[in-house]
């Protein structure tokens, strides 16, 4: 019922992921990441605990595989858990329990991986990471190009309802973080227009939090 892609910039100053789901408000319990640190998505059935855990794990200098161990190891319900981590350095990870739902698919790459589960082809998460690598353009951008491309490749095996799309750099806030929590028809085409309006104000916003006095004014009615 889930797909997704985490991944870092080649430098790893930025971390992000995009997912889409037929249930709602899929980001809110799956997407998790951490400035500096890394990203983590929890799906398949969630368990939304398990992502600032193995984040915290990533934080102590484990690589994704020794910190999905860590975490998981302890879990008594692994089995039903799809987990996708990537850290700072070292090869992303991904854990697919046994009792992950429908067909399963997952693919890795240098810098990102993709799952999924309900999946309407396996082939899913290989194209999500072939579309990301091969994707120019804004770190956010190339994270819609690989979400755009699962969808394209035949994404869940039925209709897909929410979708999002999280950043982080060495703030301490998400840069990015835009969900579509329900949609009837096309949330990942809604997910980017709203990038499309978000992209142009990203640094607007990062300035007006750390230097206000010199940040662009917002051009709305009532504005002193």
């Amino acid at each position: 019922m889930t797909f997704s892609l985490i991944a870092r910039s080649a430098d790893a100053s930025l971390f992000g992921m995009v997912i889409a789901s037929s249930s709602p408000a899929v980001a809110a319990r799956c997407a998790h990441a951490r400035a500096a640190v890394g990203v983590v998505a929890t799906q398949n059935i969630t368990d939304p605990a398990l992502g600032p855990k193995v984040l915290g794990e990533l934080s102590r200098g484990l690589v994704a595989g020794a910190a999905l161990k860590s975490v998981l190891d302890g879990s008594p319900h692994a089995g039903y858990r799809q987990v996708l981590a990537l850290g700072r350095t070292g090869p992303p990870a991904i854990h697919s329990g046994a009792h992950a739902l429908g067909t399963v698919g997952r693919a890795l790459g240098a810098d990102a991986a993709a799952a999924g589960n309900l999946l309407a082809t396996g082939e899913v998460p290989a194209a999500m990471v072939a579309a990301f690598e091969r994707a120019t353009g804004p770190f956010a951008a190339r994270l819609l190009a690989a979400l755009q491309a699962g969808v394209a490749c035949g994404g869940e095996a039925g209709p897909v309802h929410s979708a999002g799309l999280l950043v982080v750099r060495e703030v301490s806030w998400p840069i990015v973080d835009l969900r579509i929590d329900w949609s009837e028809s096309d949330p990942v085409g809604a997910l980017g227009s709203l990038w499309a309006l978000f992209s142009p104000q990203v640094e607007d916003y990062v300035r007006r939090a750390l230097t206000p006095a010199a940040a662009p004014r917002f051009g709305v009615p009532g504005e002193p």
